[in-house]
């Protein structure tokens, strides 16, 4: 039966109930077992009842634990989960002194001083580990596996096996040196090697075999209410079944009256030092309290200092906030200035109605402002020269919509949505002459705005078919209407993605012309006066309007013009 392994002996007593079985899994884990549980709980009592607990629990567990690989770091760790219940339920009874003498009385040998510093974290820092460093180093340094054992148990290679031993032996070390605890890899092992598992108690083994045999026979056949029972049985429930099962197997008598005397003297301590306890209870109130009261001194100095160190923000604030009341009073002035100046714009387009267009129903508020913002709305020239601008944008408004009207009319007669890229779109015009409009009226269902006929006809539609180039650069639309003004006008084309806008001053253009046929006639000389270029008029202009274009002629205009 040596030759099996854990998984084997479980599964033995899970499906036979081998007593035997489980005596030797008993045998082979108790010691390590009982000696985490003794680093843990400082006490030789105590450490055997965490150890039978353990090992009853994987009697619990055994159907469950058949296939696993390391059944030793299952009992480690479970054991460590006990160790602290343990603890925890003992550490309103026990004080410094009791703890000192329970070792005294139970501690077998003194460890070297290196392992005396070591032994209080070792199982904290285990359970640090993950579960395949804490696996490889109970395998090495509590089951005392060799490489090869490790590396079948854990299905890889001998190297492999010895690798984790040593990274899992490294970090072991960092946790220590965290706690205060410097010693290098190699005597972290040696350590590990000479004391980690220690020999448990005479009679142990078998006590616990027993017990967890019992309980398990107590859980095959007892109903819930018995298995509770079984599982929460109190220290006397155990010493006596520890008794009578020592009793016949023939060990373990003397054993469990040692415990029972022991745990009277320890009864008794408890007993002497809960005057003591309750000072200290006391004493901890008192420390609790001050510190409360600390902490809330603590927290009205913060909240002090932080009201005091809002002030300057404060001041900014309320400085940024007279600030943006002032910006917005001016705001506000402009804006009332400037709405002002767009009412008497409109007043005197009212005025002018031979210088409106009909594309000035495509205005926005936006263009009225825009006209508005440097012009002279004092003089009658200024206002011209603000109708123009009004007059310049409502034509590209118009345009826009046209050229958006263009592209539904092409998508209408395609029967679907054209190509947005230029080249792919020209192709396709210059494929299907039908795709678009012989003349600007056709365009007229396709705007988003109403529009009238009128207005179209003042433009006129030239496109050759077939010829427009791959960017679309063509200029198709040109507007053919006469200027409403004689000096500030402008005129339009545009394509599809082209266009252009040029300015109208016809008055300019004649006292060029004129000037022009002075110097001809005069051997180049400059004309000065209104009254040297007349005869040379088409028609009849104000002098004061000659004089204005006269003044504006470049230096040189008479020679260029010889």
């Amino acid at each position: 039966m040596n030759a099996l392994t854990d998984q084997q002996l479980l599964r033995d007593y899970t499906e036979r109930r081998s007593e035997e079985a489980f005596a030797k899994l008993v045998q082979r884990h108790v010691d390590h077992v009982y000696s985490a549980a003794l680093r843990m709980v400082h006490d030789a009592h105590l450490a055997e009842d965490v150890t039978q607990s353990a090992f009853v629990a994987l009697a619990q567990n055994a159907r469950q634990l058949a296939d696993h690989p390391v059944l030793s770091g299952w009992l480690h760790r479970t054991a460590q989960n006990l160790a602290v219940k343990t603890v925890r339920s003992d550490a309103r009874r026990r004080t410094h002194e009791q703890e000192a003498a329970a070792m005294k009385g139970l501690l077998a040998t003194e460890p070297d001083a290196v392992w005396e510093q070591i032994a209080p974290h070792l199982d904290a820092a285990l359970g640090e580990l993950s579960r395949a460093d804490h696996d490889a180093l109970t395998l090495r340094y509590f089951e005392r596996k060799s490489a090869r054992e490790m590396a079948t148990i854990l299905g890889t290679s001998d190297e492999a096996a010895q690798k984790r031993v040593s990274r899992a032996v490294e970090r072991l070390r960092e946790f220590l040196a965290n706690r205060g605890v410097v010693v290098g890899g190699t005597g972290l092992a040696a350590l590990l090697s000479a004391n980690a598992v220690q020999s448990a108690p005479l009679g142990l083994s078998a006590s616990i075999a027993a017990s967890a045999t019992l309980t398990g026979a107590v859980l095959h056949q007892a109903t819930t209410i018995g298995i509770t029972n079984a599982l929460t049985m109190t220290t006397l429930q155990k010493i006596v079944i520890t008794a009578s099962v020592a009793v016949a197997v023939g060990t373990g008598v003397y054993e469990a009256r040692q415990i029972s005397l022991l745990r009277t003297q320890v009864e008794t301590l408890r007993r002497q030092q809960e005057p003591f306890a309750r000072q200290a209870e006391e004493l901890h109130r008192q420390r609790d309290e001050a510190l409360k009261r600390l902490a809330a001194a603590d927290q009205e100095n913060a909240r002090l200092r932080r009201e005091t160190a809002e002030i300057p923000k404060l001041r900014g604030e309320v400085t940024a906030l007279r600030q943006t009341a002032r910006e917005g009073a001016i705001a506000e002035s402009t804006a009332l200035a400037w709405a002002a100046r767009i009412t008497l714009l409109k007043q005197r387009v009212d005025q002018m109605p031979d210088k409106r267009i009909p594309e000035m129903d495509f205005l926005a508020d936006k263009d009225w402002a825009a006209a508005t913002r440097d012009a002279d709305l004092t003089s009658d020239d200024g206002v011209r020269q603000a109708m123009s601008a009004l007059r310049r944008a409502a034509k590209g408004n118009f345009l826009e919509a046209m050229l958006g009207a263009f592209k539904k009319y092409a998508a209408a007669a395609n029967g679907g949505e054209l190509p947005a890229d230029p080249a792919q779109l020209a192709q396709a015009l210059n494929a299907n002459v039908g795709l678009l409009p012989s003349e600007l009226t056709q365009l007229k269902p396709y705007f988003d705005l109403p529009v009238d006929e009128t207005t179209l006809r003042r433009y006129q539609l030239l496109l050759h078919p077939g010829t427009l180039h791959d960017n679309l650069s063509d200029e198709i639309i040109f507007e053919i209407a006469p200027p409403v003004d004689d000096e500030y006008d402008t005129r339009y084309s545009i394509g599809l993605y082209s266009g252009g806008v040029g300015s109208v001053n016809l008055i300019a253009d004649a006292v060029a012309a004129a000037a022009k046929g002075y110097a001809q006639a005069n051997n180049g000389e400059r004309p000065s006066e209104p009254a040297q270029i007349a005869p040379y008029l088409k028609q009849p202009l104000d002098p004061l309007l000659v004089q204005k274009y006269l003044s504006r002629l470049p230096a040189d205009a008479a020679a260029s013009n010889k």
